[in-house]
């Protein structure tokens, strides 16, 4: 790079069901909704544990990141996903055996609950680790902008 007047033509590409940048304007009101990293739960138990690319398949990842991200909108949400004005970033954790590649095909299912709300998709990260909380083999982390609720200011 020469200087800070330099020109990128080449655009990255999407590795997957997401987009390479997120900007969205603000409104007045607006609030920024966090979540914390939601595992693969129902009613409070782990139902799918396992590292990926040795215990499950893409497939069944993909499903518990499914799960993982509908259980984050839930807690962002608090079940009122009609708060939410655009998906900024999602952040896609993966256990995964030593040598599994396959991260953005995992992360896809979590991104396929975003793309079923509408909204827009979420600039996103697929990070493969050794290990999650509890054994689970996915961890979902969501930010999105959300109209202000009175009630719970």
């Amino acid at each position: 790079m020469s200087d800070a007047s330099t020109v990128f033509d080449a655009l990255p590409r999407p590795q997957g069901a997401y987009v390479t940048a997120v900007a969205e304007p603000l409104r007045a009101g607006d609030v920024l909704l966090t979540s914390a990293g939601m595992t693969p739960r129902e009613d409070g138990r782990l139902v799918v544990t396992g590292l990926v690319g040795r215990d499950l398949d893409v497939a069944q990842a993909r499903g518990a990141a499914a799960l993982a991200a509908r259980n984050a909108v839930a807690a962002m949400t608090a079940g009122d996903a009609g708060r939410v004005r655009r998906w900024l970033r999602m952040t896609v954790y993966v256990a995964c055996a030593d040598g599994f590649t396959d991260l953005s095909a995992v992360a896809d299912g979590a991104s396929e609950v975003l793309d079923g709300l509408g909204l827009g998709r979420p600039a996103r990260s697929a990070i493969g680790v050794r290990a999650l909380p509890g054994g689970a083999p996915v961890e979902v982390e969501l930010t999105a902008i959300a109209a202000s609720n009175v009630e719970d200011e």
